[in-house]
């Protein structure tokens, strides 16, 4: 049992859709929302399972809930497969880029040993597909419900594999080929894992797809000035002769980030009384957490609440204050822990030369 609601006014259009599905002995009630066409924060209302009678009565209390501030029944919202194992430990663990100086970019682009590709404004998704299980896997390796049209996607691939890549909306832009077959690929080089990849996924697919990987340096400088062009969030460059290693290194590593625009990841220090907007926080080297700045919440999104995470778009940071400047709000980000939200993430404004006669 699905219901789908909408709540459409202006420029918000939200999807929320809550669920009853078997689970073991009983059922379980399952979430989904976010904004139309984006990827859908997902999460489940029953820990354990529960009888159907009692399903059905917190299914009811939800949907009522929505519908007493304004969300309306509809068709056509884009159903989450879920499986009643949302938010547990899947055990894999993605590898996590470092950003690179823009000093550093003509060696990455003029050079033969990385290729270049289109850093995506999404959300990391691994796919794992064993047997007729089909499982989400977020950055933090928590398993997570995905999008029907993913899911179904996967389902055209005859054999187990484990694919990275990112999640925009309803579509898959799969970046690397971890597992396949029940082997374990890590430890080849990324240009050998990447052309499984190719032939791993089938074609004309609209929602799994290969992120195009130029590596001849005038193919990676065509496509890194058509993407600053286009407005794209930046590039990625990834060493062809690395294996796959989880986690973050504590500097540089095979694979690199850079940014056209400015983001960082918050933690929200409260709200600023009855305004739309939320104080920001980020944790020093120390472990102590220091203001940030306000962002406003648009009214298309529901205001956070203190200590949840959330990502925001700016020009720069202020040295003196590390308030963070014209800020603009991008999301909700539950796959990111608030440790990981720190004063190193942020570009401070750039300190004017010095005068030649001082």
């Amino acid at each position: 049992m699905q219901t789908n609601l909408y709540y459409r006014q202006g420029n918000s259009d939200k999807v929320y859709q809550a669920s009853i599905e078997p689970k073991a002995d009983g059922h379980i009630v399952t979430f989904a929302y976010g904004r139309r066409g984006q990827t859908l924060t997902t999460g489940t209302k029953t820990q354990t399972p529960v009888s159907l009678e009692k399903a059905q009565s917190i299914h009811a209390k939800l949907v009522a809930s929505k519908l007493a501030k304004g969300y309306t029944p509809a068709e056509d919202g884009t159903p989450y497969q879920q499986t009643g194992n949302e938010g547990r430990d899947s055990g894999i663990r993605c590898q996590l880029l470092n950003p690179v100086d823009e000093d550093q970019l003509p060696r990455l682009i003029t050079g033969t040993t990385h290729c270049l590709q289109q850093k995506h404004d999404g959300r990391r998704l691994m796919v794992r597909k064993q047997g007729d299980e089909i499982i989400g896997i977020n950055r933090r390796g928590l398993i997570v419900a995905i999008p029907d049209t993913i899911r179904e996607a996967i389902e055209y691939i005859p054999f187990d594999v484990l694919i990275d890549g990112e999640a925009v909306g309803d579509t898959l832009h799969a970046f690397d080929l971890l597992e396949v077959k029940g082997n374990d690929l890590r430890q080849r080089r990324y240009i050998d894992r990447f052309s499984g990849l190719i032939m791993v996924i089938p074609p004309n697919l609209p929602a799994l797809c290969w992120i195009a990987t130029p590596l001849d340096p005038d193919d990676k400088r065509a496509t890194y000035e058509e993407l600053l062009a286009e407005g794209a969030e930046g590039v990625v460059f990834k060493d062809i002769n690395a294996p796959y290693t989880p986690g973050r290194p504590n500097s540089g590593g095979p694979q690199l980030k850079f940014k056209f625009v400015e983001s960082a990841s918050f933690i929200v220090a409260g709200r600023n009384g009855t305004k739309r907007s939320v104080g920001l926080e980020l944790v020093t080297a120390e472990g102590n957490r220091v203001p940030a700045g306000n962002v406003t919440i648009p009214a298309n999104h529901e205001v956070p609440e203190k200590g949840e995470v959330i990502e925001a778009r700016y020009m720069y940071a202020f040295r003196e204050s590390g308030a963070i400047y014209q800020p603009v709000y991008l999301g909700a980000r539950d796959d990111i822990p608030a440790e990981d939200c720190t004063v190193e993430q942020l570009k401070f404004k750039a300190e004017p030369a010095a005068s030649m006669l001082d």
